[in-house]
């Protein structure tokens, strides 16, 4: 999955939190995400105040779009999406997620639905 899909797969999935998501899709997302986050920062700091709730807006509009992805992700690796609150954990919970979104998902069909790499592997 490029770039442009991904994007575009995330946005259109809103607040889908059921079937999966390849690896791919969750870090040009993310990627995505971040480059954006940067680009209304900096507007908001050259603003000189006026557009300083553009990061603000960003962050709300975009939350649910990256919880859904995140939890597709989780669920790529055959991991319910309730999983997510072990973030709560410090550093322990950062490190796992990290693995876990950085990992393979698992082969065929999970519990979650069939694998989406299956018509292009």
């Amino acid at each position: 999955m490029d770039f442009i899909t991904a994007v575009k797969t995330n946005l259109s999935k809103y607040a889908t939190f059921q079937g999966r998501a390849i690896r791919s899709e969750y870090w040009f997302f993310n990627l995505f995400y971040f480059i954006v986050s940067m680009i209304f920062s900096v507007i908001a700091g050259a603003a000189d105040g006026a557009l300083s709730v553009l990061p603000v807006v960003l962050l709300i509009g975009l939350f649910v779009p990256s919880l859904a992805v995140s939890v597709r992700r989780l669920h790529d690796v055959d991991k319910s999406g309730w999983w997510m609150l072990i973030f709560l954990v410090p550093i322990i919970g950062f490190i796992l997620m990290l693995v876990w979104f950085c990992k393979r998902g698992t082969e065929g069909a999970n519990r979650f639905g069939d694998d989406p790499l299956a018509g292009s592997a």
